[in-house]
């Protein structure tokens, strides 16, 4: 240590520099720290990224025809053509209906029997649509995704120069940001988000609060180092294994689920620096007040990773919730690093969403810090 001060190297500095070394040991000496760092982003992306989606695809459905028509024929073809839906036939309206009863299909489109004569009169087109409601989000997926097909199919006639009256007007529809409107672009960067808040908890929640347990902690009071040095020696470590558990997740959201990258990888970098020190910051609370690595556990699940599920706008849209628990959202981290991703993943480097939600993980990560020097200070007065 003398050799170090006769460098003009601060005796903090030296004793940071110890304390991250020290850590550093221990993680490489237990593996639970590189498994919650590595494997747990690993296997939840996995069982995530291919488990959740807000996407219909072959979707059965019935199709009854009073009377088989050419023009009935053709917008049946068109649906087993499309990826959305699987056309079962069946015989009359009755067994269409018990099918849907016993939910062998998930809708009805009925064809009556003067579809034909009525679509080439441009009158009202007899076409029931029939959709089972138990589902609700799957109803009105099943209903968009047949106005579309049946949009196209008529799109078609017109382009063959049959029946241009039934839509005079060809509307065109561009779909910005996600043009596959595919639901995994959008719910991956939230999940990444949503992982890397119950990553950055456990890391430092669990290891911390075995430190207390096995009595490390109380030694490294009696030590020279300030509070401050003791939480930024265990700071540095953790934030670096929890980046690597950042780059992992994102490679795989790129790579293996094709999310698209629009905006810079520097950017991705600088705002996912931001969150993990809130998200560690959350942990260090957690284990500042509870010294038991079981307790530990169990609150930075129901209060870090449970809350970011439902409430940081992963799955449920933030501006559909009630005035209150809107409000509950904007003390939830990940609810800003969620809007930060979807933006750098899908939309690119837009300042007016990066910069607003990178100041204000900054400012959860000052105060989490704040209130954690100021519990330990007083503890081990």
């Amino acid at each position: 240590m003398n050799g170090f001060r006769g460098w003009g190297i601060p005796p903090s500095v030296v004793r940071i520099r110890a304390l991250v070394r020290k850590e550093t040991l221990q993680i490489i000496r237990d593996p639970s720290s590189l498994a919650i760092a590595f494997l747990l982003p690993f296997v939840l992306l996995l069982i995530f990224g291919y488990g959740v989606s807000l996407d219909a695809r072959h979707v059965p459905v019935a199709i009854v025809q009073d009377i088989r028509s050419p023009d009935s024929e053709g917008f049946a073809a068109s649906l087993r053509n499309s990826p959305w839906f699987l056309p079962v036939p069946y015989s009359d309206i009755h067994s269409a209906v018990e099918a849907m009863k016993r939910q062998d299909v998930s809708g009805i489109l009925w064809f009556r029997e003067d579809f034909g004569r009525e679509l080439h009169s441009f009158r009202d087109s007899p076409v029931h649509i029939v959709v089972d409601g138990v589902d609700d989000n799957t109803a009105r997926l099943v209903m968009g995704y047949l106005t579309n097909v049946w949009q196209v199919w008529i799109s078609h006639r017109n382009e063959r120069g049959r029946d241009l009256s039934v839509f005079p007007v060809t509307l065109g529809a561009r779909i910005w940001f996600n043009p596959d409107n595919r639901s995994r672009d959008f719910l991956v960067p939230g999940l990444i988000a949503v992982i890397m808040t119950l990553i950055g908890a456990l890391l430092t929640a669990l290891v911390v609060a075995r430190e207390w347990e096995r009595g490390t902690m109380e030694s490294l009071f009696v030590t020279p180092a300030t509070m401050g040095e003791i939480l930024l020696g265990k700071f540095i470590p953790y934030f670096g294994l929890g980046m690597g558990g950042m780059a992992l997740s994102v490679t795989m959201g790129h790579f293996l689920f094709d999310v698209p990258l629009r905006g810079s990888l520097l950017v991705l970098g600088v705002t996912s620096g931001f969150f993990l020190s809130a998200a560690l910051g959350m942990g260090l609370l957690i284990s500042t007040v509870a010294k038991n690595q079981f307790v530990a556990g169990q609150i930075a699940i129901v209060f870090t990773f449970l809350p970011a599920f439902i409430l940081s706008g992963f799955i449920f849209d933030i501006h559909s919730m009630p005035t209150v628990i809107r409000g509950i959202t904007h003390i939830i981290p990940a609810s800003y690093f969620v809007t930060i991703l979807q933006s750098v993943f899908l939309a690119g480097n837009i300042p007016g969403v990066i910069i607003p939600n990178s100041i204000a993980l900054i400012l959860f990560s000052v105060f989490l810090f704040a209130v954690i020097h100021r519990i330990s200070r007083k503890r081990i007065e």
